[in-house]
Parts: structure tokens; C-alpha cells; sequence
């Protein structure tokens, strides 16, 4: 499915591509390779880090400028690791789980994007990192939309990557899409029928949100499906997209109170999945929006594309 028709899929056909909008392409790098789950480098250590009320395992490495790397749903921290490896030469790297994910604890509660970005802060706080490059994808820039407005002298620039934020731009007519069924499915009877098949539910996302699903492998797939089939994990992802709308809330608050985020903010989209609207809906909440497209990637940028995304990623925080 083409760029267009994917984009009109989440009701931003409207917005896409609009003229003398300059937008970074890693044209260079249009074949990528089948991606594969990496370690990260030696000498990166995993803690426990207690904030806000819970638990949260992080991934730090390196020396320098302090980055933050979020993930969202159908990975975990993990998928940072290509990203990892480049920034580790020169920056102070920190790579979380989100609350409830992979291997950070699962609180029965605080899933709104707006208490997941105290945690973050907290991490900040607990490893005396002041301010931070931030680089999310998925749910994990939602946390970061709520990080960046309400911490905004902690986060230097902020890379954001092919997910839109609840409440904002075209949000109402994004939810509308029949693709985006998952977001009401959830509850006692949905996580029965989803335990012991968590494999199954998350190979939809991968072949459906995918430009082409053979680029994530067999064993890609096997270690997230292992991730989300721990106990409370399935449950926590569904309580990250319940708190949707109190998110929406939440943001238009934070945009109403704070106005628009000052930081330089590149948003990346996947050539065939949000491609240059995601720099259109950041301009709703950023007045120093910059834009840029992963070619031959549908969502999984880090999974179907990492050589381009951390070329564009690894660029803008050269700058």
C-alpha cells in the first residue's frame, strides 16, 4: 500500500505532503537490510530505577549530553539497540521500559502519558541527568509530548517518529480508522482471550502497520511475543491505550496552559505509513518543527529500516 492511501487509512490524507515543506529523506539508504534483534553495546549496564511510585527498568551507557529513547507498543526498550550503538560514542544514552513494559514493574495504575513522563523525569533525576536529547516512537511520544511541556528546560531537542498525539491536530477522525480497532479492545474478557495468543495478536500489528512483514523476522517477533506474554503484560498494554482519552484531556491542557514547545523537534515519519504528516501534527503543539521520512518502512521504522532511521536520527542530533 502506498504512502498516500496508508496515510488516508489514519485520516490525514488532508495534510500530507504539503508544498515547500522541506523534509529529510536517508535517500541513500533505500534497501535495507532484514533488521534483527542486537544487544546493546558493551559497557551499558541495566538497573531498577524507583520513580514515581514504581519501578522501571533502564539501559544506560556512554559519556556526554544525556539522550532518552522511548519506545511504544509491540516493542520495548530493546529496539533501540542500532540507535544505541551510534549514540553511545558521544552521548550519555538512557533507555527505559516503559511503566508496565518489558521488564519494568506493572503498577495497577498510572498509565496516562502525562504520569508516565514524571517517571521519565524521575530517571532524569535518579541518574543526575538534568536535560536530555529525547528520540520516541509510538506511545513512547506521547510520553514525550507530555515530557517535553511539562519539564521543557530538561528536554534539548526532541525527536519524534510515526505516531500521532491524543487530542491533537486530526486526532478525532485518526481514532475513527478501522485500523485502529485495538484501541477499545481491552478489558477481563480480551485479556482471556488474548492470553496464551499474545503472538498471534501482535503479529497483526507487525504485518498490517508493516510496509513489508518479511523485514521483521521470525526472531524478532518470538522475543516480543515472549516480552508481552509475562504476567500483567498484556493487561498494562491495554491500560496504555485506556488512558487515551484522559491523554487527550491532558494535552489539550498542556497546549491550552504552556503553549507550544520552543525545543527543535524533528518528526519522522515512515514513507509508507504517517510520511511528512507527522511534521504537520507537531506543529499543532511546536513552533521549531523540522521534518523527515524513513523510505521503505511502514510503522516498525526500527525494524524495517534501522540503517535510515538512525542516519536521520544520529544527523539531527549532530547538529
Amino acid at each position: 500500500m502506498g504512502t498516500i492511501a496508508r496515510v488516508a487509512r489514519f485520516g490525514l490524507l488532508g495534510r500530507t505532503l504539503l508544498a515547500g515543506v522541506p523534509v529529510a529523506v536517508a535517500t541513500a539508504l533505500t534497501t535495507p537490510a532484514l533488521a534483527r534483534i542486537e544487544s546493546f553495546p558493551a559497557g551499558f549496564r541495566t538497573q531498577m530505577v524507583q520513580t514515581n511510585g514504581t519501578r522501571l527498568h533502564v539501559r544506560v551507557g556512554g559519556k556526554g549530553p544525556g539522550v532518552v529513547l522511548l519506545h511504544g507498543f509491540g516493542d520495548t526498550g530493546d529496539m533501540w539497540a542500532p540507535l544505541a550503538k551510534v549514540l553511545v560514542k558521544d552521548h550519555t544514552v538512557i533507555v527505559p521500559d516503559l511503566r508496565g513494559m518489558g521488564l519494568s514493574a506493572h503498577p495497577d495504575t498510572g498509565y496516562t502519558k502525562k504520569n508516565q513522563a514524571v517517571d521519565i523525569a524521575g530517571v532524569m533525576d535518579a541518574l543526575k541527568v538534568q536535560a536530555a536529547d529525547l528520540v520516541t516512537h509510538d506511545i513512547g511520544n506521547m510520553v514525550g509530548y507530555a515530557l517535553a511541556a511539562q519539564y521543557p528546560a530538561r528536554i534539548t531537542r526532541w525527536v519524534v517518529i510515526d505516531a500521532p498525539l491524543p487530542g491533537i491536530g486530526d486526532w478525532d477522525n485518526i481514532i475513527r480508522s478501522p485500523v485502529l480497532w485495538h484501541f477499545n479492545f481491552r478489558g477481563p474478557d480480551v485479556e482471556r482471550l488474548v492470553k496464551g495468543r499474545e503472538r498471534i495478536y501482535l503479529d497483526r500489528f507487525w504485518n498490517e502497520l508493516s510496509a513489508d512483514p518479511k523485514k521483521i523476522d521470525e526472531e524478532t517477533r518470538s522475543h516480543y511475543a515472549k516480552l508481552y506474554a509475562r504476567p500483567h503484560a498484556m493487561h498494562d498494554a491495554f491500560e496504555q491505550f485506556g488512558a487515551f482519552s484522559q491523554d487527550a484531556i491532558d494535552n489539550k491542557a498542556l497546549l491550552a496552559q504552556g503553549g507550544k514547545i520552543t525545543m527543535p523537534v524533528f518528526a519522522i515519519g515512515a514513507e509508507k505509513s504517517f510520511g511528512a504528516a507527522m511534521a504537520d501534527d507537531l506543529r499543532f503543539v511546536a513552533t521549531n518543527v523540522t521534518g523527515g521520512i524513513v523510505p521503505n518502512s511502514g510503522h516498525w521504522i526500527m525494524e524495517e529500516n534501522p540503517q535510515a532511521t538512525v542516519k536521520l536520527v544520529a544527523e539531527f542530533l549532530a547538529k
